[in-house]
C-alpha cells in the first residue's frame, strides 16, 4: 500500500489535467452561451457531469493503482488533489480569458439583460435588480487576476466538498478470507 500512495500525487495530475481540459472546454461555452442560450444550457449540463467524471477517475485509481482497495481518506485526498491540479490548469485558461479576450463582455453582457429585465415593470423587482447592479459594479473593479483567483478559489472548495461523496461511493475495503 505505501508503494501506492507514491503514485497518488502523480495520477491526481494526470487525472487533473484531463479534468482541467474538460473544464477548459467547457469554460469556452460560458461567454458564448451569453449570446446562444443553447451554449449555456450545455454549459450547466457539462458542470453537472463533473462529480461523475471525479468518481470514475478515483474509481480508475482504486481499480489500477490501489488493488482495488481504498480507504475514505485516500480517495478523498486524492479526489481533492485531482481537482486542485485541475483547478490550477483552468485558472491559466481563465486568466487568459478575461486578461486579452474579455475585455468586460460578461459584466456588460449581464448589465443589459439587467436594464432589460427591469423594464419589464414587475413590482418589487426594482430592489433586487439595483443589489445586482451594485454587485456588477463592484465586480467591474477586479482586474483578471482578481477574477482567475477567486474562480480557482470556488473550483478548488466546491471540488473538496465534491470529493466528500465521491470518497464514500469509491472507497472498499479488503475483503478479510473467512476460515471455514
Amino acid at each position: 500500500m505505501a508503494e501506492n500512495r507514491g503514485y497518488m500525487q502523480r495520477y491526481a495530475m494526470l487525472f487533473g489535467t484531463y479534468m482541467g481540459g474538460y473544464w477548459i472546454l467547457k469554460f469556452i461555452l460560458f461567454p458564448l452561451g451569453l449570446m446562444v442560450p443553447f451554449l449555456l444550457f450545455l454549459f450547466a449540463g457539462l458542470t453537472v457531469c463533473v462529480p461523475f467524471m471525479g468518481y470514475y477517475y478515483t474509481r480508475m485509481y482504486r481499480n489500477h493503482v490501489c488493488g482495488g482497495n481504498i480507504g475514505f481518506l485516500q480517495a478523498w485526498i486524492f479526489t481533492v488533489f485531482m481537482y486542485i491540479f485541475a483547478a490550477l490548469l483552468t485558472a491559466v485558461a481563465h486568466y487568459i480569458y478575461f486578461r486579452f479576450i474579455d475585455h468586460g463582455f460578461v459584466i456588460n453582457t449581464y448589465e443589459t439583460m439587467l436594464d432589460s429585465f427591469s423594464q419589464n415593470n414587475i413590482p418589487g423587482v426594482e430592489i433586487y435588480v439595483n443589489q445586482l447592479k451594485d454587485a456588477l459594479a463592484v465586480m467591474q473593479t477586479l482586474t483578471p487576476i482578481d477574477i482567475t483567483m477567486q474562480l480557482m478559489s470556488q473550483n478548488v472548495f466546491y471540488g473538496s466538498l465534491l470529493a466528500i461523496p465521491t470518497a464514500l461511493f469509491a472507497m472498499r475495503k479488503k475483503q478479510e478470507a473467512s476460515n471455514e
